[in-house]
């Protein structure tokens, strides 16, 4: 019986432990992963957000394969940048991290082609250009209509005169906003490739003269003259 009670005590302090332990908390459930700045993702409810906006690009297929792109951008500012599609290619996997990084550091796509990937740099950075392009356009006609309701009540659209050309057609129709000139649509344009290089060239002239006091684009005098022509008869119309 004396031996019984040292074996009672040990099995007691044995068990002391046990009863006193309690399972911690697994901590990979809770915690957080912040990505870092380069990141090639981003969340939906970031592209819900206020001032955000998801531009996808449209896809250049190159000869190692097809690239395309998806940014978003915060107002004007790149926030992320994500592939869509790349190359399946080991040099094309090294070299899209440095691209994202570059582009987040640049916010531009004034970036340096990545050596040993030459055609998927210059393919990425044609498609980040377009989105950026498209991202701004978006900005511009948001802030051009501050209200629907004061752009119905204020913009008025003019179609100008048709005006033959010897290379074709050319014909505008403007937007005015109030006395400002919003907005430029070509309805008529020779089909020729000097003339779709022009246009674009001629519309911003135009909405930054506010007039039809703009210079001809080089290698597009027709068409340029024709722009004018049909550009002033609008004016003129809108009174």
């Amino acid at each position: 019986m004396k031996r019984a009670i040292p074996v009672v005590v040990l099995s007691i302090a044995g068990l002391v432990p046990v009863w006193l332990y309690q399972p911690s908390a697994a901590t990979s459930t809770v915690q957080a992963t912040t990505p870092a700045t380069s990141s090639t993702s981003s969340s939906s409810s970031s592209s819900e957000s206020s001032g955000s906006n998801v531009v996808t690009s449209s896809t250049i297929n190159t000869e190692k394969g097809p690239v395309q792109l998806q940014v978003t951008f915060d107002g004007t500012k790149i926030t992320a940048v994500k592939m869509l599609q790349q190359p399946d290619h080991p040099q094309t996997t090294a070299a899209v991290p440095k691209l994202i990084a570059e582009t987040l550091e640049a916010q531009s796509a004034d970036i340096d082609t990545v050596s040993g990937a030459t055609i998927t740099s210059e393919a990425y950075k044609k498609s980040l250009q377009a989105t950026i392009d498209d991202n701004a356009k978006t900005a511009s006609e948001a802030s051009a209509s501050p209200s629907a309701s004061a752009t119905e009540e204020s913009s008025k659209t003019v179609d100008g005169t048709a005006v033959n050309t010897e290379k074709g057609t050319v014909q505008v129709q403007v937007t005015f906003a109030g006395d400002e000139i919003s907005a430029v649509t070509m309805l008529q344009q020779p089909n020729h490739p000097q003339t779709t290089a022009a246009v674009p060239k001629l519309i911003a002239e135009t909405l930054q003269a506010q007039s039809a006091d703009i210079d001809t684009v080089s290698g597009a005098t027709i068409t340029s003259d024709g722009y004018k022509e049909s550009l002033q008869a609008a004016i003129d119309a809108k009174g």
